[in-house]
């Protein structure tokens, strides 16, 4: 009921723009997502992917080594915790087809501020502060060799060290990949549930737009009632959402 209220609501506030939908320009990216049968990780992006099924590969087996030319073992194998976390972060960048939705503007292969839930970061910490690094930034610190692998600078440290907490990694770790998000439920938790949050957030934004743009009196009472309805439908998906922790908690 929650995915027809949400999907509904949205077709009526936010016609389609004939548009096709488009993937990142990075290495390995489709020029749009299409179904992938054969993903040996992030399947939970099968059936829209923007990566190719031998992207994943790499990611299959644990511990992960290397993604492409970046090695993950420079202060050795991550947590098997560790790693499921970071393979979360690695797929939607991959192959999530929602990911263009936050392309850095400076750079088409590359994300910015990617609202993230403050719980999943918190997670994410608390799974890999004793898992050892050598760099704040994974995409910027290292020393890059003449294949373009990775080599440390500075001596390895646990992550606790590193970084200060769950927020201060996700908004250092990947530069500015990620950011954290002010609501505790319209962000993404890299997992099934992120479509609904994706369209709310989205929602949201162009309601406010509309509302700031509104002049008369019956396109206010339009914009109130469409605020109405978000509020509503954000209340359901937050039960949701928590409903769905719960039972993964189990």
């Amino acid at each position: 009921m929650l995915r027809f209220s949400v999907f509904l609501f949205l077709a009526v506030l936010m016609p389609s723009t004939g548009k096709r939908q488009t993937c990142l320009r990075g290495a390995g990216h489709k020029p749009m997502p299409t179904r992938e049968k054969y993903l040996q990780e992030c399947t939970i992006y099968a059936k829209s992917a923007c990566c190719y099924a031998d992207i994943t590969k790499e990611l299959a087996h644990s511990p992960v080594v290397k993604i492409h030319t970046t090695f993950w073992n420079r202060c050795g194998n991550l947590s098997s915790m560790c790693e499921a976390y970071m393979k979360k972060i690695e797929c939607f960048y991959r192959c999530s087809p929602y990911a263009v939705k936050w392309a850095n503007p400076k750079h088409a292969a590359a994300i910015s501020s990617v609202p993230i839930c403050k719980r999943f970061c918190d997670d994410w910490y608390e799974a890999c502060k004793s898992d050892q690094t050598c760099v704040s930034n994974w995409l910027t610190d290292w020393e890059t060799d003449e294949k373009g692998e990775n080599h440390c600078k500075n001596e390895c440290i646990p992550i606790s060290e590193m970084y200060a907490s769950g927020t201060d990694m996700c908004e250092k770790m990947w530069g500015d990949s990620l950011k954290v998000s002010h609501s505790s439920c319209l962000c993404l938790n890299m997992d099934e549930t992120d479509p609904e949050a994706i369209m709310l957030i989205q929602g949201r934004a162009c309601s406010s737009s509309s509302s700031s743009s509104s002049s008369s009196s019956s396109s206010s009472s339009s914009s109130s009632s469409r605020s109405s309805s978000i509020n509503d439908d954000e209340e359901r998906f937050c039960r949701y959402r928590l409903q769905k922790r719960r039972e993964l908690q189990d």
